[in-house]
C-alpha cells in the first residue's frame, strides 16, 4: 500500500500563518520533496476562489508542476479562471491511501497525502511560453504524450488560459498508520485495520472513429502514474 512518509530534503518552505497546521501539526510537513511528490501523483486539483460577484467558487482542474511553479489551464473565455488571474486562490490537492476502521465510529478516519498552496496565480500571455507550458500540462496527465500529437495551434493556445502559481505558500499534511483507538475500547470484539486504496487504470479503448488502423500509442498502452515516494 502506498502512504509511507517521502523523506524530507533541507529546501524546507518557511511556514505563514495560513500554512501553520493548528490540528495535529506533527502530521506537517513544508519541504518541497514531499509537497512535489503529492503534487506530482495527483491528477486532480480544487481552485478555490472568490469570483467577482464576491461568490467562494470551488473548481475541479488538471494541473502540473513547472519546477517550483503550478500550471492551471482552462479556456481563456472562463470568467472563474479570470477571476483567478491576479486573485488570492488556494489550491488543495489529495491522495487517499486507506480507510482506517477503528473500535468506535469516532475514531475511524483516513490515511492520505494532502497539499494546500496559497497564493497569486499569474496568466503566461507570451504565445510560445503558453505552448510550453500545455505541453508540460499534456505531459503531466498523459506521459510521452505531447510527442504523439501535432502541436498546439496559435488559435488553440490563444483560446486556452495558462496560469502560473509559485509555490512559495504551502504545506502537506500526511496520515500513515493503524486506528488509534481509546485504552477502554481495546478489548471490544470488534474488527479494526486498514482498508488500502489502490487506483488502477484499464486497457486502452479505441475510438469509435478512428480512421486508421493504429494499436494504442505507447503513452496509452503503458500507462502510470509516478510511483508514491518514499
Amino acid at each position: 500500500m502506498s502512504g509511507a512518509e517521502p523523506t524530507p530534503s533541507d529546501d524546507r518552505l518557511e511556514t505563514t500563518d495560513r500554512t501553520t497546521l493548528r490540528r495535529i501539526p506533527e502530521r506537517g510537513h513544508f519541504d518541497r520533496d514531499t509537497i512535489n511528490a503529492i503534487i506530482d501523483e495527483a491528477l486532480v486539483c480544487h481552485v478555490g476562489i472568490v469570483d467577482d460577484d464576491g461568490r467562494p467558487v470551488v473548481i475541479p482542474t488538471f494541473h502540473a508542476r513547472d519546477g517550483d511553479d503550478l500550471l492551471l489551464h482552462g479556456s481563456a473565455a472562463s470568467r472563474l479562471l479570470r477571476s483567478a488571474r491576479n486573485a488570492e486562490v488556494c489550491v488543495t490537492i489529495t491522495l487517499l491511501d486507506s480507510l482506517v476502521l477503528a473500535r468506535t465510529a469516532f475514531h475511524h478516519s483516513a490515511n492520505y497525502r494532502s497539499v494546500v498552496i496559497f497564493g497569486s496565480p499569474k496568466q503566461i500571455t507570451d504565445d510560445d511560453d503558453a505552448a510550453a507550458a500545455l505541453d508540460i500540462l499534456v505531459e503531466a496527465l498523459v506521459p510521452g504524450r505531447a510527442t504523439e500529437v501535432r502541436p498546439n495551434t496559435r488559435n488553440e493556445i490563444r483560446a486556452t488560459a495558462v496560469l502560473r502559481l509559485p509555490i512559495s505558500e504551502a504545506s502537506a499534511k500526511i496520515r500513515n498508520g493503524p486506528p488509534v483507538d481509546d485504552e477502554e475500547d481495546m478489548d471490544a470484539p470488534v474488527w479494526a485495520g486498514l482498508v488500502p486504496i489502490q487506483t488502477t487504470f484499464g486497457e486502452p479503448i479505441t475510438a469509435d472513429d478512428l480512421r486508421v488502423d493504429l494499436p494504442p500509442s505507447p503513452s496509452a498502452a503503458n500507462y502510470q502514474r509516478p510511483a508514491p515516494a518514499g
